[in-house]
């Protein structure tokens, strides 16, 4: 079993463009820290593409195997930071230079069927949009 750390890319696109992604890491132990840092294009992204960017890390089978997650989003990206506190419990935010950082408990139960958005599919898998990138080794 290798013990090194599992790293993901995680997009959302619009059309051909990538209008949000995350950079995904997960300890090696099943019960870790998930550590994920979201960005967003510059100029206009369409309401509801942050909030689907979070529902794309959490829905991770390697997220939704950890315990904690610490996240760094921009600051004032308040669609990413109310999504991260719907998904996990126990948040706590803090101001970090231009980034705002969330500590939080992940829920213990995988996705739930009321957080799902019409239109998008519920079992974990990526709805029209969202592109999710190789793990790195």
């Amino acid at each position: 079993m290798c013990s090194a750390d599992s790293h993901r890319h995680v997009e959302i696109k619009d059309g051909d463009q990538t209008v949000a992604d995350a950079e995904v890491t997960t300890s090696a132990g099943a019960a870790g820290t998930v550590r994920a840092t979201l960005h967003a294009a510059s100029g206009h992204v369409a309401p509801g593409r942050r909030a689907s960017l979070v529902d794309a890390v959490m829905d991770l089978p390697q997220v939704q195997q950890s315990e904690r997650l610490e996240a760094a989003a921009p600051r004032g990206d308040g669609e990413s930071l109310e999504r991260l506190r719907e998904r996990t419990e126990e948040s706590t935010t803090r101001p970090a230079g231009s980034t705002t950082l969330l500590d939080a408990k992940i829920h213990d139960s995988g996705p739930r069927a009321a957080d799902a958005q019409p239109g998008q599919p519920e079992g974990g898998q990526a709805p029209a949009g969202i592109a999710d990138g190789q793990e790195a080794s």
